[in-house]
């Protein structure tokens, strides 16, 4: 392990604050959080540093990081069969590799807060490695405890039996990881699979245990057709309306996906207050569609970015999926006027945020926000050069070459690009081990 340095203020930066660039800024950081943005007494280079707050992902599995290109060229029922034989001979040691593999390479992306949807499993010590992973790499989480009480071998109707607990005990687990996270800036969450894996009484227990203690819920909603397909033949509604009869959509709520949310659906989820993760690339690789994410926007729905996990993703690059998440609707709607950057940064900042327990992010860097923020030099790669618009050039030639600086909670986690606490040589060794 790295011992990172002591968190310092960014001198003579150009930041993103108040939707606007502004040149020769000092940013004093204190106590983990945003103090002052100033004018730099002596300018000098503030034109080739640029800073933003950090992406949060909205939505990975953190596990699948050791599953790259697990089943490609597949469709989605039967991916999911295969990465859940992986995640069922998960051991505690692969867990935590995996996790800090995902960890690193988000956090050179920019990424300073991941939103992590684990499968359900009953490994206390798998769990233990995964925050193990989360603290060693100083990333910000939400960790969302996997659950569900549906059984079903065949996914279509369920979840995979031999990962499954009682509820009882889920829930008693959940409290006892939330009593090892008070002093990291990780928090808890409970992860649903989908609605085909929770029962009507399981949905009341989840909510009342989840509203008792103020925590976020995750569920991957509608990704395909399977969702509404299943729940019509099983309890005559659509996926939406089983939730939303069940008490189960709230605005602590996260829907992931929700490629096939039509008219209807969005209505009830905005009404409700639900969010949204938008994971365009992993739609994208399993053949799954395309959000209608115009449409939710137009709705007043809140949007995040998610990245997905690396098993259907097969990245966790985060400028990545801010590039794409742009220009797929805009291919869509055939429209170049869509998401420019400006739109993409408060989704890709802040989008869901609320949801999530975590601090809004609206118009970039503001002060009296956490000191999560990411530090973009672009004469680190050729390829971005020259600069005409800052935005412009983060949104349309980003990439993890250009990422600099990272900060999370107002400590410097990657600085020149490599991670400050781990040590990145010996760690690839050991992944290399695993072939």
């Amino acid at each position: 392990m790295l011992t990172p340095p002591d968190s310092p203020s960014f001198t003579d930066v150009t930041v993103y604050s108040g939707g606007a660039w502004r040149a020769h800024q000092d940013v004093r950081i204190a106590d983990g959080m945003v103090a002052s943005i100033t004018d730099t007494p002596a300018p000098a280079d503030g034109g080739h540093r640029y800073l933003i707050p950090g992406f949060v992902n909205t939505h990975t599995h953190l596990q699948q990081s050791l599953m790259r290109g697990i089943a490609e060229c597949t469709p989605l029922l039967e991916w999911l069969l295969a990465v859940g034989e992986e995640s069922v001979a998960i051991t505690p040691e692969r867990a935590y590799l995996a996790a800090v593999s995902a960890c690193l390479e988000a956090l050179r992306t920019g990424t300073t807060t991941v939103v992590e949807h684990m499968w359900p499993h009953p490994s206390d010590e798998v769990h233990g490695a995964v925050l193990q992973a989360l603290r060693d790499t100083g990333i910000r989480a939400v960790l969302g405890r996997g659950v569900a009480d549906r059984a079903d071998a065949s996914r279509r109707w369920g979840f995979e039996p031999r990962l499954m607990q009682p509820l009882d005990d889920v829930l008693d687990h959940v409290e006892h990881l939330r009593a090892q996270v008070d002093d990291a800036p990780i928090t808890l969450a409970l992860a649903v699979p989908n609605p085909r894996s929770i029962t009507e009484s399981g949905m009341v227990t989840l909510r009342e245990f989840a509203q008792a203690r103020d925590l976020p819920v995750s569920i991957h909603l509608l990704e395909t057709p399977t969702d509404d397909r299943m729940c019509l033949e099983h309890v005559g509604t659509g996926a939406v309306e089983y939730l939303d009869r069940n008490g189960f959509l709230w605005d602590r709520v996260l829907a992931v996906h929700c490629v096939e949310l039509d008219d209807a659906g969005r209505r009830i989820l905005a009404e409700r207050g639900v969010a949204v993760s938008h994971n365009p690339i992993s739609n994208m690789r399993l053949g799954s569609g395309v959000a209608p994410v115009p449409a939710m926007l137009d709705r007043g729905m809140m949007v995040g970015l998610g990245v997905d996990g690396a098993a259907s993703n097969d990245t966790q690059d985060m400028l990545e999926t801010f590039r794409i998440a742009s220009y797929l609707q805009r291919a869509v709607h055939q429209r170049a006027d869509l998401l420019g950057f400006p739109e993409m940064l408060d989704i890709a900042c802040g989008g869901a945020n609320l949801a999530l327990g975590l601090p809004a992010v609206v118009g970039g860097v503001t002060v009296g926000t956490p000191a999560d923020l990411t530090l973009i030099r672009f004469d680190r790669d050729h390829a971005t050069l020259p600069v005409r618009d800052p935005g412009a050039s983060l949104l349309t030639t980003g990439s993890r070459s250009i990422v600099d600086t990272v900060m999370v909670d107002g400590q410097i986690v990657v600085e020149d690009g490599r991670s400050t606490r781990i040590d990145e040589g010996e760690f690839t060794k050991e992944l290399l081990a695993l072939g």
